[in-house]
């Protein structure tokens, strides 16, 4: 659907454009479309029941069920240095040096630059009346199988029917 498309380069301009710590811009976004979606949905799948992780199955027939995915991550994010202990340590430490489902650690501020990009993208597609779910889940696969270049994603689908595919779950 067109519609859903035009929503989402919107949310793309809405997290872009979201204001982020010391001016310092760390956040990449994504757009799924088409087969990627589908692609998506089925390792989200199979990495379910690769890892018997709960609720990768749930949120992949979701997937596969949207238009689109859209795409919020970190790269490279820096420590803003501030030494506050936000992320737990007395000191700031060498970001992306675990690797996990993400990379991390990660500067809880990076952390909230993402978020308030993540805020501002969907807030877009509820205004358009587009029902959409933040998934830490679509986020993690989508890393996993390389549909962005990101240390730490979340991703949301979009969908626009009569009834939210991602309410009654």
């Amino acid at each position: 659907m067109e519609a859903i498309r035009v929503v989402a380069q919107l949310m793309d301009v809405a997290a872009r454009t979201a204001p982020k710590s010391a001016g310092q811009d760390f956040v990449v976004t994504g757009i799924l479309l088409g087969e990627e979606v589908k692609r998506l949905g089925k390792a989200m799948i199979a990495y379910g029941e690769k890892t018997g992780k709960h609720n990768f199955d749930r949120d992949g027939e979701n997937v596969l069920n949207s238009e689109c995915v859209f795409l919020v991550g970190l790269k490279d994010a820096e420590a803003l240095g501030l030494d506050c202990g936000a992320c737990g340590e007395e000191v700031c430490l060498v970001p992306n040096t675990y690797e996990g489902e993400f990379k991390g650690p990660q500067c809880a501020f990076r952390l909230l630059d993402m978020g308030i990009a993540l805020g501002s993208a969907v807030k877009v597609a509820a205004m358009h009346n587009v029902d959409n779910r933040i998934m830490y889940r679509a986020g993690a696969v989508a890393r996993e199988i390389g549909q962005i270049d990101a240390d730490f994603v979340m991703g949301v689908p979009l969908s626009a029917t009569g009834k939210s595919i991602y309410y009654d779950r």
